[in-house]
């Protein structure tokens, strides 16, 4: 079956069928594919019973592998954290605030990869928000106020001891969440980003790792990054993914917010993840 690459109908997102990951991908494949993730930000593999080893031999067609600081690898596994909920955890949902994987790194990674493990007869849906669109469906005004400014970027709101994946959280989770004092280095990106390879202007990641605006007090650059952040999250630019069993999914981080969603209480759920580093 020859390669398909086909639009969801949403802002973002294509769903890709034709290919065998299980097994190598020539040099023009993976430049098709790269194409179409450069377009669609979001790009579905439906129907791929791969193992890591597969997961691990996908993620490096794209790049680097990334650094995850916070997430235990799984075992044996350098590369591949598990995103893990049980069915009786009652921990609050993990990852539910729209983010880009860790845009609070030197030199945040180009994306990231999931392949679905165990996978809920419903619920955990993958919200993606498209910030190309997010940003063309600003108004002028704002878009004019925010050109140009650089957003100050730390991981200690969530993952220093302190934080919301503190020491205290890590009892009743099942996730292997490393909190460290890491956390508390802060580097400064543009808060609208020019897309390194497209050139397309999006804003690039949002509240939680974004703690504050270079040369702005707080009390003036809070209340716009959440201004910034309605326009981030309105209906209009998001998808919303179903997962499925034996499905893969690679998102552009320099594109696209992600945020996880709940609604599988009582069943367990389980993806493997791998991110690909800065080219």
């Amino acid at each position: 079956m020859a390669l398909s690459i086909q639009p969801t109908g949403h802002v973002c997102g294509a769903r890709v069928t034709g290919l065998d990951l299980t097994t190598s991908l020539d040099d023009t494949t993976v430049a098709a594919l790269r194409d179409a993730w450069l377009e669609h930000h979001v790009l579905v593999f439906p129907g791929q019973p791969i193992d890591d080893d597969d997961l691990e031999r996908f993620a490096r067609y794209f790049g680097p592998f990334g650094h995850d600081p916070f997430f235990g690898p799984i075992p044996g596994r350098e590369h591949i954290a598990a995103i893990r909920r049980d069915a009786d955890e009652t921990s609050p949902l993990f990852a539910e605030n729209f983010h880009s994987d860790w845009s609070f790194q030197e030199r945040p990674p180009q994306g990231t990869v999931l392949r679905s493990v165990v996978t809920p007869p419903s619920g955990g849906d993958t919200l993606f928000a498209d910030q190309h669109a997010a940003y063309a469906a600003m108004p002028s005004v704002l878009r004019e106020r925010i050109d140009g400014l650089r957003a100050i970027h730390s991981a200690k709101l969530p993952y220093s001891k302190e934080g919301t994946y503190g020491e205290a959280d890590r009892s009743a989770r099942s996730m292997d969440i490393r909190p460290s004092d890491e956390a508390l280095a802060e580097f400064v990106h543009p808060l609208v980003l020019e897309h390194p390879e497209t050139g397309r202007r999006g804003v690039f990641s949002t509240l939680g790792y974004i703690i504050g605006i270079e040369g702005m007090a707080p009390e003036e650059a809070i209340p716009l990054l959440k201004e910034v952040y309605d326009w981030q999250t309105r209906e209009e630019v998001i998808y919303r993914h179903v997962w499925e069993p034996d499905m893969l999914v690679l998102w552009d981080n320099r594109s696209v917010l992600h945020a996880a969603t709940g609604g599988y209480e009582g069943h367990d759920r389980l993806l493997h993840r791998t991110t690909i580093g800065a080219a």
